[in-house]
């Protein structure tokens, strides 16, 4: 299967790239914000402290649609300024 690349897409495209992504990307981020919430819950009640370092290796998992929107809306940039 060909990988679209962003060049290729047209402009309508790439705006339904955008939402799509901005949607999984706030979508995660909200159950990432949930699930944050119940561990630093549990943490402190246990006093387990060491559960703390699964949030920020968490929000790892972020960036790739972070840096994934960033690109569309570039391409969008550009296009427009064209």
């Amino acid at each position: 299967m060909k990988k679209n690349q962003l060049s290729e897409l047209t402009l309508d495209e790439l705006h339904k790239k955008k939402n799509t992504l901005k949607g999984a990307t706030i979508g995660l981020g909200i159950v990432m914000l949930i699930a944050f919430s119940i561990l630093l819950y549990l943490v402190f009640k246990s006093r387990n402290f060491a559960l703390i370092t699964i949030i920020p290796a968490g929000l790892i998992s972020l960036i790739p649609g972070i840096i994934g929107l960033a690109q569309v809306n570039s391409e969008i940039k550009l296009r427009k300024a064209k």
